[in-house]
């Protein structure tokens, strides 16, 4: 199975990003871990700042892989483009949040992107991607 997991924008600061929120560990060294759990799976990973980055990358992958996990940071809240390019791809995207985005400030409470994706995994830490590599792998 060829997944390929995209993070949004302040997700290159993992590990030193509120700590207390997003803990201590770089995604780099987390991504790694994925790959020793998943060895069966062609895991691949992608970050960019940039919105029309993002939007590029799904509409780039989205028509040839099993699965991509989305973490699209801030523009999970503001982004009716990026939901579009969801929308408008056939690989199945699971959105995932690292924190609780319910028990977050209140503007993170709406997801514009979660009414597109397979489903939504949040509050888990790191192992949010983790759990979706199980779903899709369950499917």
């Amino acid at each position: 199975m060829q997944l390929l997991i995209i993070n949004g924008p302040n997700l290159n600061l993992l590990g030193k990003r509120e700590p207390e929120i997003y803990g201590t560990q770089t995604f780099e060294a987390y991504f790694e871990v994925l790959q020793s759990q998943f060895p069966q799976h062609q895991l691949e990973y992608y970050q960019s700042n940039v919105e029309g980055e993002l939007i590029n990358k799904l509409h780039e992958v989205g028509f040839s892989l099993d699965g991509i996990l989305l973490n699209a940071g801030g523009y999970t809240h503001t982004s009716v483009a990026i939901a579009d390019a969801i929308s408008s791809i056939r690989t199945p995207v699971i959105e995932i949040h690292i924190s609780n985005i319910a028990a977050r400030e209140e503007f993170r409470h709406k997801s514009l992107l979660t009414a597109k994706c397979l489903g939504m995994i949040s509050g888990f830490g790191l192992d949010s991607y983790r759990l979706a590599i199980e779903s899709f792998s369950a499917r």
